[in-house]
């Protein structure tokens, strides 16, 4: 079965004079194509160097852009999508490998605690997990990763889907649980990156918030908008209940708050007709 190792790069050059070498030694045969996304350092030169296979962007795309550009040339039957700051050790692809064997789609590196960057990308990574389990019905110990391996042909269904920034681990392994393709999580260590981090807390932040919007609509949007409905409505019946034993007469806000109910309702029901026909064969 051939092998792809995908590593999206935006001025990664330490990590890349690091790690490409090791995954040469240890999967001499496999496919490593390293996307270039419009990096300004020595990316380009490094991969030269090494004869590794470089994709380059002539701007920044993005790092969803860059896992596109490097599945649509990658020819191998599993792909295996790394980082390219050396925080992963090659020699766990194995792991991620024997896990796919066992019967698997998608097998996901889960980090734990003391691989996140930092306490407060920990405990939004932890609420994500939590919500997304919820969601699926799943167990989903590490939505973010980006070390993982997956079937190709199973992959490539999903690229008109992923975005072009941040968050095409979360995408993918929504698409995969929407399409019961299996998904298995392997427990894995995380070295400290090296170079500094593409993420910006305040910059990022909106983007994370709109992650967790995505994640519910991407997946089943009704238990998203059934919840707010019911609020809705639920406030609108007690408020109604309040004023008319208090006023004896139906207030606008009641109205408003009810008819709100009705319509959130209707729209997760168009939301959810949408979700099906996306995940439709292509």
């Amino acid at each position: 079965m051939g092998i792809s190792i995908i590593l999206p790069a935006k001025n990664e050059a330490e990590g890349l004079t690091a790690v490409l070498p090791a995954l040469k030694a240890a999967w001499p045969d496999a496919e490593i194509i390293v996307v270039n996304d419009g990096s300004t350092d020595a990316t380009v030169q490094i991969c030269d160097s090494l004869g590794i296979v470089c994709l380059s962007h002539p701007y920044p795309m993005g790092n969803g852009a860059a896992i596109k550009t490097g599945s649509r040339a990658a020819t191998g039957d599993v792909f295996v999508f790394m980082d390219a700051d050396a925080q992963h050790d090659p020699a766990l692809i194995s792991r991620l490998l024997d896990k796919l064997h066992a019967g698997f789609d998608m097998v996901v590196g889960a980090r734990n605690a003391s691989g996140q960057a930092n306490a407060g990308r920990g405990v939004a990574n932890a609420f994500y997990n939590r919500l997304s389990s919820w969601i699926t019905g799943r167990k989903i110990l590490d939505l973010t990763s980006g070390f993982r391996a997956v079937r190709a042909h199973r992959f490539k269904e999903f690229l008109h889907l992923l975005p072009n920034g941040f968050s095409y681990p979360t995408t993918s392994t929504m698409a995969f649980f929407r399409s019961a393709y299996p998904v298995a999580y392997v427990p894995i260590p995380v070295a400290k990156r090296m170079g500094r981090s593409h993420i910006r807390p305040l910059r990022d932040g909106l983007r994370f918030l709109l992650i967790i919007f995505k994640i519910a609509t991407l997946y089943a949007p009704l238990k998203l908008f059934a919840p707010v409905s019911a609020a809705f409505g639920l406030t609108g019946l007690g408020y109604y209940i309040y004023t008319f034993l208090t006023e004896h007469r139906l207030t606008n806000m009641s109205t408003l708050l009810i008819s709100a109910s009705v319509i959130v309702f209707l729209i997760g029901l168009i939301s959810e007709q949408i979700t099906n026909l996306t995940y439709q064969p292509r």
